[in-house]
């Protein structure tokens, strides 16, 4: 069994029907989704706002290098560019934390390296489990505690949506 938290974003081409193609290339691995978030671009680079979602993902033929595989063929069939550092892109798909394991690996670094920095991934993971802990310089911490320590800023840059990633 391997149980995955990817946070997944988008701001070219429809962005949420992006988003939608995660959910629906996950099928019935798909445990949890939060809300859709509109959240300002990170990393300094102008664009316009990134719609962002955590998923809660399940599957006992998977590993975490299968995870970041998947994600990886989602990110080319929403035809993903890797071209600019922190710009635009139709889709990204970032294993966060599987199976609390922690690897060094620069292929797949576990839990995701920034991570705790992330209101964008923070806040959206919370929504789904409240009681969600991330390692941070080897020590366990509940996001919840990471998330406050965030700038006020980078928290106010992450608003709810209406809009849903389950199609009706």
């Amino acid at each position: 069994m391997s149980r995955a938290v990817l946070s997944i974003g988008s701001n070219l081409g429809d962005p949420l029907e992006n988003l939608r193609s995660v959910v629906d290339g996950l099928g019935g691995r798909l445990l949890a989704a939060s809300s859709v978030y509109a959240t300002a671009p990170w990393g300094g680079v102008d664009q316009q706002d990134f719609l962002n979602a955590t998923l809660v993902v399940d599957d006992t033929e998977l590993d975490c290098r299968g995870w970041l595989r998947l994600g990886q063929e989602l990110e080319a069939a929403a035809d993903r560019v890797r071209d600019q550092r922190w710009g635009p892109r139709s889709l990204d798909v970032d294993v966060i934390d599987c199976d609390g394991i922690v690897s060094a690996d620069p292929e797949l670094t576990l839990p995701h390296p920034r991570a705790h920095e992330r209101a964008f991934v923070l806040i959206p993971w919370l929504e789904v489990d409240p009681d969600a802990t991330l390692v941070v310089r080897g020590a366990t911490v509940p996001a919840r505690e990471l998330l406050g320590e965030l700038d006020e800023g980078e928290r106010d840059g992450v608003r709810r949506t209406d809009l849903r990633l389950m199609r009706a």
